[in-house]
């Protein structure tokens, strides 16, 4: 009796505390200046984009507008965790209650999930447009492209439900500091003083059937690409198939190599310091990245922004 006292006022505590990036750091200050800067250079790079792909005509295609689904993807998920833990560093204060710990994995966790299916759904879109350029049109139509980002945030959503509700009901107490900056699955699991052998089992199957069906199609559209390239007779033609598939495979290696080490990798290889690394690259990096691939790659984009300056000139 006095043990099941003292399990629920353990896991009755008010807040959880979110240690950081900033506690590993000699230089607090400034790294909170750096996560900053990027922040906005995330924000406006991805908000840019979008309003360049909605306010141009001649961009009003699949392609821009999966690249405009992943923009507002990024600018969301960067928004999910960035500018909470900017105000901790600020503020001094680095308590994070229980649901505000939940909403922000379960936002967290959606999106990241809607992101692996957008990429492969972006793929798709490729192979359609190289493999099938004349039927292009009719297969990949607006109707189409708004059901697969529809299903992609659907699916996204899915992972959200199913991890988030099995993690936050787990009884925590252990130490109430998550060795984080922001409530991931991993690191709110290791504040458990019950067995999560079971749940992490299921988050690993979960994640190998949310990146596996991903890799299949993203593969599959690939192989298809690269013959129907070998077969091209223009250079010019090779040049631009490649130019337009490079861009999107960097992304998708960036932000599924981080992936596949948070969610696939044994807990075993896991430190709390590489933890935070990782989603520190995928979490606040990857999102600036993103825009400077697809733009400074993409002749149309690069175009647009050209004739703006020009104007402005």
């Amino acid at each position: 009796m006095e043990n099941s006292t003292q399990l629920v006022n353990h896991t009755g505590e008010f807040d959880f505390i979110l240690l950081g990036l900033f506690s590993q750091s000699k230089h607090p200050t400034l790294l909170c200046v750096v996560i900053f800067v990027i922040f906005l250079m995330a924000l406006s790079g991805n908000g840019i984009l979008i309003l360049l792909i909605h306010s141009h005509a001649h961009l009003h295609t699949p392609m821009y507008f999966f690249i405009s689904q992943l923009s507002l993807m990024d600018v969301m998920y960067i928004s999910v965790t960035v500018p909470k833990m900017l105000m901790d560093q600020v503020t001094g204060i680095k308590k994070i209650s229980i649901p505000e710990c939940g909403i922000q994995m379960f936002l967290y966790a959606t999106l990241v999930g809607s992101e692996f299916f957008l990429l492969a759904a972006m793929a798709y879109d490729r192979y359609m447009a190289i493999c099938h350029p004349l039927r292009y049109p009719v297969l990949m139509n607006q109707r189409i492209c708004i059901l697969l980002a529809s299903g992609c945030w659907f699916l996204g959503s899915v992972d959200g439900f199913m991890l988030t509700p099995i993690t936050m009901t787990f009884p925590f107490c252990r130490s109430r500091e998550i060795h984080h900056f922001f409530c991931e699955v991993p690191a709110i699991m290791k504040l458990s003083c019950s067995d999560t052998s079971l749940i992490e089992t299921l988050m690993y199957l979960c994640c190998v059937l949310m990146l596996l069906i991903p890799v299949i199609v993203i593969s599959s559209s690939y192989s298809f690409i690269l013959l129907t390239i070998h077969k091209m007779n223009s250079a010019e033609g090779r040049k631009k198939a490649f130019t337009t598939c490079s861009s999107h495979m960097t992304v998708v290696t960036l932000f599924y190599g981080a992936a596949i080490y948070t969610y696939m990798i044994p807990s075993s290889y896991h430190t709390p310091e590489k933890d935070m690394v990782v989603s520190f690259f995928y979490t606040i990096l990857t999102p600036v990245l993103n825009p400077l691939i697809y733009s400074l790659r993409n002749k149309d984009v690069m175009g647009i922004v050209k004739k703006l300056f020009t104007m402005k000139v």
